[in-house]
């Protein structure tokens, strides 16, 4: 039966090798810490996953490795990302194992009209040329014979396992589930594509299966695009929150915070996907690999009493963090450089600044509580 190797265990690592267990798989999860769900046949591994000579080691007997890492902030991916990116590579050619991996909708910057796996990736910001490399790297390795590879390229996560650090949306979500006002990056009533957990599990897991996808990306199937302000309000008609309050933050003010925070700079690079209309279409993976998303209101249904729960219980711990670059800020809360940065998403979602630090591993294990 085949091994499988998850390099990270954040929600989407988890979810995968917790699914993969369930089915009856071998897995293998490698974190710097260690860490993963403890399950039956699942095997918890420490490294660094840049130590390509480690990695190659951790990966003998796999039939399929799954890149689920995130090297850190955005303001690492340029630095942090290569090497990662190379070890990974190394450990699918020196194994013979399937690559598959998440990556994001980055590499096609602004775009009019829907994104599909087979338009031309024409990034528009250093976060989006950093993923672009990785994939055409990797498609170099698999033209020349070397490897057999293929990404998964997810648009802005959802679900209950999902962080509020992990992107726009559950930050502001952790604002309006507790009552508060979120105080928005762009314009919150454009549509956008919402990509649900378990769906990109459910991708990734096809993918290494097929050998149909191997020498191409795919996009992962997603409902039919909502915009921010309907979403938190179906999660705040789904939670007894009532209607969401947004405050728009204009652009000169997170320009600003940008001039002096590394983190704020980065993001604003990436937010056009929320001054258009930013759609995915993936109905190709849909036709061609049988994956379809799980129905929107299962994704609501599932997220929203998660996202209350820990919107609530922040709110009693610590308050919630309104604003992400100090504009506007009720008095007594200090800018974004007082605040620090926060740890970014996996490789599909937005992240915020503006949440306290915590530096995880390159193999993207889960953050430490402090």
């Amino acid at each position: 039966m085949t091994t499988h190797l998850v390099v990270g265990a954040g929600p989407v690592g988890t979810a995968l090798a917790s699914r993969l267990s369930q089915a009856g798989r071998t897995v293998r999860v490698v974190t710097r810490s260690g860490g993963g769900p403890e399950l039956p046949r699942v095997q918890r591994i420490a490294l660094d996953a840049t130590d390509a000579t480690a990695l190659a080691d951790a990966a003998r007997g796999v039939g399929v490795l799954y890149n689920c890492a995130n090297p850190g902030p955005y303001p690492e991916w340029e630095r942090g990302w290569p090497p990662l990116a190379a070890s990974v590579l190394h450990a699918a050619e020196t194994s013979g194992a399937v690559l598959v991996t998440l990556g994001n909708l980055y590499g096609y910057g602004p775009v009019d009209g829907p994104m599909t796996r087979d338009r031309a990736l024409a990034p528009s910001s250093p976060l989006g040329e950093v993923r672009a490399r990785m994939w055409q790297d990797a498609l170099a390795a698999h033209r020349a014979g070397r490897v057999r590879v293929t990404e998964v390229r997810a648009s802005d996560y959802i679900g209950p396992s999902v962080p509020d650090s992990h992107g726009l949306l559950p930050m502001y979500a952790a604002a309006t589930l507790a009552g508060k006002p979120a105080f928005v990056m762009a314009d919150p009533d454009q549509p956008h594509t919402w990509t649900a957990v378990d769906d990109v599990v459910s991708t990734l897991i096809a993918l290494g299966a097929d050998d149909r996808a191997w020498g191409s990306p795919w996009l992962v199937p997603s409902n039919p695009p909502a915009t921010v302000r309907e979403v938190l309000r179906e999660l705040g008609a789904r939670a007894g929150t009532g209607e969401p309050k947004l405050r728009r933050v204009p652009r000169a003010a997170l320009r600003a915070g940008g001039l002096a925070v590394p983190m704020a700079r980065a993001a604003l690079g990436v937010l056009y996907q929320f001054d258009r209309p930013f759609v995915a279409d993936a109905s190709e993976t849909s036709n061609v690999l049988g994956v379809r998303p799980t129905p929107w209101g299962q994704v609501l249904d599932a997220t929203a009493p998660a996202w209350h729960t820990r919107a609530t219980a922040s709110r009693s711990q610590r308050g919630v963090v309104l604003d992400p670059v100090g504009a506007g800020l009720p008095p007594g809360r200090g800018p974004l450089s007082e605040r620090a940065g926060v740890e970014l998403s996996p490789p599909g979602a937005t992240p915020l600044p503006g949440r306290s630090p915590r530096r995880r591993c390159r193999s993207a294990g889960p953050p430490r509580r402090r």
